[in-house]
């Protein structure tokens, strides 16, 4: 009976810490790490007009995104087309929330805009909503993911 008192007592602290560890919640105002990673977010819907080198340190290496044609991407492919379109002004980072899933992994959700970034419109603001997917390796916040959409300009 002990055992099984035990046994059951065991099972339910693992069930309970596992669920636990599933949380997640919305980063409040005063979150460091949330504003790291909005500064991030900043930095990269900036980097479209000027080349603040950031893309590199920002992206795993694993990094796979889908654009807004529904193209995938790799780090590469978007250190390459950050050079390119290097014609875009009045860049911005609209609005990025951030949510939490453990101690290791966020999704930010935000918009940003950009005047110049199509090269086909080059005096057209072009707006984008997008999801990032952060992870925490090694000490260390990056993009694993992200799927971007082009949205109508508020």
């Amino acid at each position: 009976m002990t055992t099984r008192i035990l046994t059951l007592a065991a099972t339910a602290t693992l069930l309970l810490a596992s669920a636990y560890a599933q949380q997640s919640h919305w980063a409040s105002d005063n979150d460091k790490t949330a504003q790291y990673i909005t500064g991030m977010e900043r930095k990269w819907a900036e980097g479209v007009c000027a080349d603040n080198g950031v893309v590199a340190t920002l992206l795993a290496e694993d990094f796979q995104g889908t654009s807004t044609d529904g193209a995938r991407f790799t780090k590469a492919d978007e250190l390459k087309d950050e050079k390119s379109v290097r014609s875009a002004h009045d860049c911005g980072l609209d609005e990025a929330k951030v949510h939490f899933f453990g101690d290791s992994m966020a999704v930010v959700y935000g918009r940003e805009h950009a005047v110049g970034k199509d090269k086909s419109q080059p005096g057209v603001k072009i707006c984008q909503a997008w999801t990032d997917t952060w992870l925490k390796r090694g000490g260390k916040w990056q993009i694993v993911a992200s799927q971007d959409n082009r949205v109508t300009c508020k």
